[in-house]
């Protein structure tokens, strides 16, 4: 779905732009960073560390600013992610989900029962954002477009996170425009109208066909 890619190119402007310590964990590298304003250290899983959660112990050590974890695939992971979140990093990193929604929902439910409100409440207060993509073909064949679902942790979305009302974050997607939001549906409708994308193809990415087809449908 192309998160390697949006991953590295979000790590290469925060190394053009700004002076600090990038540190990136990854299974295996796929961009190798030069360091540009920022220094860049690169530590492959199987190579430079036994594990996620092992190189993420030993990284921050290393006084890191900014923190890539190329996937978060245990409860341990999940955990010193957090904890780095907690203490002033910027961490980077991936779920297999479909959805902004389901990122939260698999996050939470990795843990166990008595320790999900514990979390729940935790994500609240360091989580910033959330992507969701897919690769859609272009109607002109030329390749794939990333179609993209945002969630910004505003008040409200953080309130929702807190309370685990994971239910209710598609509408406050759908409706936080204002603040960068949008839903799949929601930029997967502006491909299609723009002629990016075909109908069929941007039905098959929807997160919901039903409602999609009804957007297609209405006027502009």
């Amino acid at each position: 779905s192309g998160k390697s890619t949006t991953l590295a190119a979000m790590i290469n402007q925060i190394n053009e732009s700004r002076r600090c310590n990038i540190v990136t964990i990854e299974d295996p590298i796929e961009f190798v960073h030069q360091d540009k304003q920022s220094i860049v250290s690169q530590r492959e899983v199987g190579l430079d560390t036994e594990s996620f959660t092992a190189g993420l112990k030993y990284v921050l050590r290393q006084a890191p600013d900014v923190i890539l974890i190329g996937e978060m695939r245990d409860v341990e992971t999940m955990n010193v992610a957090l904890q780095a979140s907690e203490t002033g990093h910027l961490v980077f990193s991936t779920v297999h989900t479909p959805s902004c929604a389901e990122t939260l929902d698999r996050i939470v439910n990795m843990f166990p029962p008595h320790d999900k409100p514990m979390v729940a409440m935790r994500l609240s207060v360091s989580l910033r954002g959330v992507v969701s993509q897919k690769l859609v073909p272009r109607a002109d064949g030329t390749g794939r477009v990333a179609a993209v679902e945002v969630m910004i942790c505003t008040p409200t979305v953080s309130k929702l996170i807190e309370e685990a009302r994971f239910g209710q974050l598609y509408q406050a997607i759908a409706e936080g425009g204002y603040w960068g939001m949008q839903t799949m549906n929601q930029c997967l409708l502006r491909y299609y109208r723009a002629g990016l994308i075909t109908e069929e193809d941007a039905l098959a990415a929807a997160g919901n066909i039903t409602e999609l087809r009804q957007l297609i449908r209405r006027p502009a």
